[in-house]
Parts: structure tokens; C-alpha cells; sequence
């Protein structure tokens, strides 16, 4: 809610857009149209926020009754109408049309603001009115300066309307820090908890209460939910909740001097998560929870962080994924980072309590190949260093203030009715496998991990067309009786079972990885071929599009995150044979989540370590020894050079066993064991794990 002189801004503003699409002016025909349509979108945005205001004015659980399910989806369908995929090619937020429309420079601003306007739909159904008011200035400046110049029988300058662009941002970076660190660790943002708590979860139509798009897909999904028994539920939830448990007691991480847990889900799992809530707050837990969304004061790609429903068009967002291109500069970095360190420090008694993320994810939706435009924005090459580093600085200041090395997480992941006519047979085979039995994969995977550990390296080579043939060098053990070189991963932090990874040492790791079809981080990757020197990648190539340039960009974006190269942060055998072959069975491999998709295989993940910035935390196998591959030469660094230690990414790219020919331990002395030959566990003892794969 805003304060009163707010209010009175907001009222002007109000009044402003009200006369904009009232009236005529004297703007050419194609400004009047931009400025018409983004005037109606902000006066449905208005409306949203003052039926939404009883809600935020009292924290009594009867406001939420007093909402009429038909007026919200009325709401929503006219919120998110223009962006949706059937209506994008008429939308100013396609930069595509909008740059047909007035040239590329004045284009792409338009667009860019369009996309900025639509971050005011979060803030509407929260009561986060001063973050509307900003939006609606913003406009109302952009359509003063087009009015202005025409007044003056000129076209508007790119630069003036950038140069409004570009101190909206500067000014506001405190207020938005500050909503985004409170976001993060202030359990009294406490909308979502309060839908989950206090609504009845067995009729679907809460679900347009988060003023979220919706659709089938998360009717069916929360109904489906409402059919099982309390059991189940239970189950599913307990399994979530006890896995963030037996995180912090592996890492021996002390719990009890936590005070909150950031919960993030998809919309339509509330059942499981109200039960999970109810079990954290048994441990001292209070949730909070958080939003997805994007705007130029937070960049989010495709894949969502926080709570989130459907994704009206995924090319509309990865369309705006680098906006930020039109007003990075090095002082506006400095003032960003200037505004997180304020906000830290003003919630630093929180920050200090806050447990980390429990992660629900979800699987299933259509796999999205994106369009890379011309019209939309790009980083330049002195811009990507600048984002590499705002990327650097701002993971830094959130260790400070929530330290690595006292927080856990865990992830777990569930289809969505959209994975087709199987979906419930999807959905209970998902369940077994998240709870599949946790002592029995611990032997086995210990075994592999006894073998592992008396090699120097690990050789992966493909079979058929695939191309990898990677050697893997492994850390020296200083007492092999009491240390090993990998961790045996079972069901706590990372759901579900089934992998033993490494840190592998840089220098020595040489080799092509090489793998036919991927989704990293919700985006397909077609043919793809990554060549590693030495640990770091030194050449990649795929065939998503006709155009080279377009390749190498699409991976330095969205893998390398405008890194030059990033080194090999953990190399992993995955022995979940059992996902793999539901990805066969129902033929699902491509939708599966990297959450599942790295246990049915070995991976290698380009970025961090696993133990990133918690490296001098000593952490155990269940046999007692000490995990000693903690670091790399890279994460080394933060002794030395805290800047160059870490990379704030880490992407999973994993090779199914049916394009894998060899995984061999090869000692020191030349000798050499088949750890997995012709897709298949060649180890002694692997039945368990070869009954899938046959």
C-alpha cells in the first residue's frame, strides 16, 4: 500500500491515463495507437490493485471471501490477452512488430517499456502500489517526451527516451533492492502463505487469487491434487520437508539457528505445499515466498524462480531477456550493487536466519525452442563483462549476508497434467521414484564410489554417433582410509536418488562431450558438442538454428552466461535407472527436469562446484569418510582472489546411458575397471540397477 502523498500520485497518474485514452492529440496515428493500448493495459492494472486492496488492508482470512472468482478471471484474461502466443504478433511487446511499426531504436524503448508496464501485475494483486505508481510515471514521462517533440514538429529521440529509462532505474534501484532482499527473508510478505493457508484448496478457482495466468493445466493439476488421499499428500510433502531436513544433518549445519525457509513451487501444488509449511514450521521454520517475475530491476529467462503460473508465451520473455543491454553501463552497476548492500544490511538480522530454498518443480509443459530476434536487445562485449560482474558482486554480498556455508536447500520435481493422457500414471511412478529406497542405493552407489577411489581418472566415451570421449582427472587423496574423492548422493538435498559426484581437478581434464538432444535450463539444445581443455570449455557448437553466429550466441547466453568459458564445476555417474527408463517407457526423455535427467546418466556441470561457497564445511559419506573434492583450482581462488573464485551458475548437461559405450576407473598404474560398458553396469553388484535397463 502507498502512503498518502503516494496516493495523490497515483490519483494524478490515474487521471493522466484516463485523458490519454479519452482524447485526441495531435501525435501521428502509430503513437497514438502505442499509447492508447499501454494506457488501457495500465487502467486493467489499476483496477486489479484497488479490488485487490481489501485483501492487503487486513489480515483477516475473510477478505479473500469477499472476491468473486469470475471477476478475477475476468481480470486475468484481459491482464494477459495481447501477450499471449495467438495475439504476440499484434502486441507491442513483440519487438518484432513493435520495431515495424516506428524503426529499430524507437522500437525496441517501446517495446522494452511495454515489457516494464507488465511487471505492475505482481505488484496489483500483492498491494505493492508504490511499485505501480513507479511504472505509471515511467509512462506517462515516455508519452510527455513523444508529446513534446511532435508539439515541436520532430520525431522523439532515442536517447532522450533512453536517458528516461536509464535514471528510472538508477533512482528506483534502493526501492526495488529493498523489495527484492525483503522478498527473500521477511516472513510477513505473506500473501501466497496466506492463500495456501487460509483458502479452501479443494476448489480450483483460489488459483486466480495469485493474479498469475492459468490455465487447464493448473485447474487439473490442483484438482488432481484434491482427489488423493490425505496420505499421499502427506507423503509427497514429507518427502520434501525431510529431505531440507537431512541436508542441514549431512552438512552438519546447525538448523535451530534458522528462522525461515524460502518455499518455491508451481501454482496448483498448494495442497502439498500447505502440509510441507506445516512440517517446517514444526523444525522453527517460517516460510517465505516469493514471486516470479521480471522486469528491468530483476532479470528472470524462461525458467521461473519463486512461485509462478503459466507461462503465457515463453518467446515474450526470452524476446525481453536482455532489455537490461539498453542502459548497462559500469555506474549503473556500482549503484545497483550501492542499493543490494543497503537493503542486506537493513535485513540483515533476517538474512542472517534465513535456511535457504525448498524447491518444488514441475515437468512436462512443451519444450520451448526459442527465436533469437534482431530486434530484440543484445549485450555488447563490454556489457557481458559488466553483467558477469553485477552477477558476481551480487552472489557475494547474498553469501555475506546469508551465509553458504550455514544454508541448505532442497529440490524435488512432479509432472503436470499437460505431459499427456498418462499423466496420472507419469505422476505416481514420479512419486516412487522421489521415495525410492534410500539405504539400498547407498550401497550400491557406495560400491561404485570403493572403485572410484582408487583410480587417478575416469574415462567416458560414447557409442553409436555420439562423439564424447572426455578423461576425468580426480584429486589425490592425502589418507584414503579416512577420505574420499566422491559424494554418495542419495534422497535429501537433491530429490530424488541416484548419483556419486566429484570436483574434478581442472589441469588433466581433457576431452569432447557430445550429446544429441538436451534441455538445459527449460531450452533445447539440438547436436550439441562442448570440447573441455584442461577443465574449461574450449569450443562448442550445435544445431538449433541454420546461422553459426546464432549457435555460439544462444550458448554463450544461456549456458556460459556471457562467460568466456566456464570450467567443469563437478563431473557425476547418475544411477537412477529406474527414471531413465520411465523417460523410455513413456516416452518422455526430452520433458524430464535436469533435477531427474542428470540421475539417468552421467553429467558434467559447467560452472561452480557443488560445494560453492560452503568449500571449508567438512562433510561425511554415510561411511564415515571425509568428501575431500570440495574445490577446484577455480574455487581455490577465494583464498586469493574472492572475485575470480566463483561464476553464480552451474548447468547440468547429461548423457543418457543408451549413447554411452564405456565409464572406466583408470589407476595410477595403467590398470583399469568397467565401471558401465554398452549402456549397461558392468560393475560387480549392479543387478538392482541393470534390471531397469534391460
Amino acid at each position: 500500500m502507498m502512503e498518502p502523498f503516494e496516493t495523490e500520485r497515483y490519483e494524478l497518474c490515474k487521471d493522466k491515463i484516463a485523458d490519454i485514452l479519452g482524447s485526441e492529440s495531435n501525435m501521428p496515428s502509430k503513437y497514438q495507437d502505442y499509447f492508447k493500448a499501454e494506457a488501457a493495459f495500465l487502467s486493467r492494472v489499476c483496477e486489479a490493485y484497488e479490488y485487490m486492496l481489501p485483501v492487503h488492508q487486513t489480515k483477516d482470512a475473510t477478505a479473500f471471501d469477499k472476491l468473486s472468482s469470475q471477476k478475477l478471471r475476468e481480470l486475468m484474461t484481459e491482464l494477459y490477452e495481447d501477450i499471449l502466443v495467438k495475439n504476440y504478433d499484434k502486441s507491442y511487446c513483440n519487438p518484432t512488430f513493435t520495431v515495424s511499426k516506428f524503426g529499430k531504436e524507437i522500437g525496441r524503448i517501446f517495446s522494452l517499456v511495454a515489457y516494464e508496464l507488465r511487471s505492475t501485475i505482481p505488484f496489483a494483486y500483492e498491494g505493492k502500489g508504490k511499485h505501480i505508481l513507479m511504472r505509471l510515471e515511467l509512462f506517462i514521462e515516455i508519452y510527455c517526451i513523444v508529446e513534446n517533440a511532435v508539439n515541436d514538429g520532430l520525431e522523439p529521440e532515442a536517447e532522450t527516451l533512453r536517458d528516461s529509462i536509464y535514471w528510472y532505474v538508477s533512482d528506483y534501484s534502493e526501492d526495488e533492492s529493498l523489495l527484492r532482499v525483503g522478498e527473500m527473508v521477511d516472513e510477513s510478505n505473506d500473501f501466497a502463505t496466506r492463500i495456501i493457508m487460509d483458502l479452501d484448496l479443494d476448489n480450483p478457482d483460489y488459483l486466480y487469487t495469485y493474479g498469475e495466468y492459468i490455465t487447464d493445466n493448473e485447474i487439473k493439476l490442483s484438482s488432481y491434487l484434491a482427489s488423493l488421499p490425505d496420505d499421499k499428500i502427506k507423503k509427497m510433502a514429507d518427502t520434501f520437508s525431510e529431505g531440507y531436513r537431512i541436508g542441514f544433518v549431512t552438512t552438519g549445519k546447525d538448523l535451530s539457528k534458522k528462522n525461515t525457509v524460502n518455499i518455491r513451487y508451481p501454482l496448483g501444488f498448494e495442497k502439498v505445499v500447505r502440509v510441507a509449511i506445516e512440517n517446517f514450521e514444526k523444525m522453527g521454520l517460517k516460510p517465505v515466498i516469493y514471486r516470479a517475475y521480471s522486469s528491468l530491476f530483476r532479470r528472470q529467462n524462461v525458467q521461473k524462480i519463486g512461485y509462478f503460473g503459466a507461462n503465457p508465451n515463453m518467446q515474450y520473455d526470452y524476446d525481453h531477456s536482455k532489455d537490461e543491454a539498453l542502459v548497462l553501463d559500469g555506474q549503473l552497476v556500482t549503484r545497483k550493487l550501492e542499493a543490494l548492500k543497503e537493503a542486506f544490511e537493513a535485513n540483515k538480522d533476517k538474512a542472517y536466519g534465513h535456511a535457504g530454498p525448498a524447491v518444488m518443480e514441475i515437468f512436462g509443459e512443451e519444450p520451448f525452442v526459442p527465436v533469437t530476434k534482431d530486434e530484440s536487445y543484445s549485450l555488447s562485449k563490454e556489457q557481458q563483462q559488466l553483467s558477469v560482474k553485477q552477477a558476481s558482486k551480487s552472489g557475494a554480498l547474498t553469501n555475506e549476508y546469508i551465509k553458504g556455508e550455514e544454508r541448505s536447500f532442497t529440490i524435488i520435481a512432479f509432472p503436470v497434467p499437460s505431459i499427456g493422457e498418462n499423466f496420472e500414471a507419469i505422476f505416481d511412478e514420479t512419486l516412487e521414484i522421489n521415495t525410492l529406497d534410500y539405504y539400498l542405493y547407498q550401497k550400491l552407489q557406495q560400491k561404485i564410489i570403493d572403485t572410484l577411489d582408487t583410480a587417478c581418472k575416469v574415462r567416458i566415451v560414447g557409442q553409436g554417433s555420439n562423439q564424447t570421449d572426455i578423461t576425468v582427472n580426480l584429486i589425490d587423496l592425502p589418507n584414503p582410509e579416512k577420505q574420499t574423492k566422491f559424494e554418495n548422493c542419495v534422497a535429501d538435498v537433491n530429490i530424488p536418488v541416484g548419483e556419486v559426484f566429484t570436483s574434478p581437478v581442472l589441469k588433466g581434464t581433457n576431452g569432447r562431450l557430445n550429446v544429441s538432444e538436451v534441455f538445459l535450463n527449460d531450452l533445447k539444445y539440438e547436436n550439441l558438442i562442448v570440447d573441455i581443455k584442461d577443465g574449461y570449455v574450449e569450443s562448442y557448437s550445435l544445431t538449433n538454428y541454420d546461422d553459426e553466429a546464432k549457435n555460439k550466441a544462444f550458448f554463450m547466453d544461456n549456458v556460459l552466461f556471457n562467460h568466456d568459458t566456464l570450467p567443469i564445476g563437478e563431473f557425476a555417474i547418475g544411477t537412477n535407472t529406474r527414471a531413465f527408463k520411465m523417460g523410455k517407457d513413456f516416452d518422455i526423455a526430452g520433458k524430464l527436469p535436469i533435477l531427474i535427467a542428470e540421475k539417468t546418466g552421467p553429467h558434467f556441470a559447467l560452472g561452480d562446484t557443488c560445494y560453492s561457497h560452503a568449500e571449508d564445511v567438512v562433510v561425511y559419506n554415510p561411511d564415515g569418510k571425509e568428501i575431500y573434492a570440495r574445490d577446484n583450482e577455480v574455487s581455490l581462488l577465494r583464498k586469493t582472489d574472492p572475485g575470480k573464485a566463483y561464476f553464480n551458475c552451474h548447468t547440468d548437461i547429461t548423457l543418457p546411458y543408451n549413447e554411452l559405450g564405456l565409464i572406466e576407473a583408470i589407476r595410477s598404474d595403467g590398470s583399469s575397471v568397467k565401471i558401465l560398458e554398452n549402456g549397461r553396469f558392468v560393475l560387480e553388484g549392479m543387478d538392482e540397477l541393470n534390471k531397469y535397463l534391460d
